[in-house]
């Protein structure tokens, strides 16, 4: 933390993790499939950006994309990434878990925590999916959770600002404001939340270096990026955010 506040950048390879240290972030989420909102990266990427920088890493543990109802051998997954992250380096872990009518699972998370434990670890946006805010947010300060990763159930943190501030008065800096968040809308994010640490990715597209090039195939969904453009944390960007947070708080 530096000037009272902390800048988390969003991460999915080793470029990304040295760019965002670089542009001054005090913590980096190490995920993979950000197209997807983030889904566990490999222990080798961790261990690499963990020779790289030196601001602590907070692992996301997240099985696979889409909903956060998980079977017994997704749990047993989840549990065997967390004890690989630990082994590997990880200063921190991010994770959740809902029931199948939107409430925290808190026997789930429970169990997961004592795994993770003694590093800290972040409730992901898996809050913004939940049925009651206000009761999910009891939930996890009772569990043990350091912080929460949320967007204030909306499609962005400052559509969902009105709900972040809500939450915010009742529980002070427990919330970690992400999604959407860029130079243009970031002062407005901070000074409407009163937040001291803010989550984003901060990335630019990069175009490939491949100099042959098959525009006839694709190597995954229609909805994912061109295969000849790379998406990177921006140095500039990171320290645009930087600045601009520097200035308010």
């Amino acid at each position: 933390m530096d000037d009272g506040f902390l800048m988390e950048v969003c991460v999915d390879s080793v470029e990304s993790a040295v760019n965002a240290e670089r542009g001054g972030a005090g913590r980096i989420e190490l995920c993979a499939g950000l197209v997807e909102g983030g889904t566990t990266p490999s222990m080798g990427l961790l261990q690499v950006v963990k020779q790289c920088v030196r601001v602590p890493v907070f692992v996301m543990i997240r099985p696979r994309g889409g909903d956060f109802l998980y079977s017994d051998r997704e749990v047993e997954v989840m549990k065997a990434d967390i004890r690989l992250a630990k082994l590997h380096g990880a200063d921190g872990l991010v994770l959740g878990a809902l029931t199948e009518d939107g409430r925290v699972d808190t026997e789930l998370c429970t169990a997961l925590l004592a795994v993770c434990r003694p590093l800290p670890v972040t409730f992901h946006r898996a809050f913004d999916m939940v049925h009651d805010p206000l009761v999910a947010l009891e939930t996890l300060i009772s569990l043990g959770f350091e912080r929460v990763l949320t967007s204030g159930c909306d499609s962005s943190a400052l559509e969902g600002l009105s709900l972040i501030k809500r939450l915010a008065e009742q529980v002070g800096g427990f919330f970690l404001p992400g999604g959407g968040i860029t130079e243009r809308n970031l002062q407005r994010i901070l000074e409407g939340s009163g937040a001291s640490e803010f989550h984003c990715s901060a990335r630019s597209v990069r175009d490939s270096g491949m100099k042959f090039r098959n525009p006839n195939v694709a190597m995954g969904a229609s909805f994912s990026a061109p295969e000849y453009s790379i998406k990177v944390a921006d140095v500039a960007k990171v320290r645009t955010l930087n600045a601009i947070a520097k200035n308010i708080l």
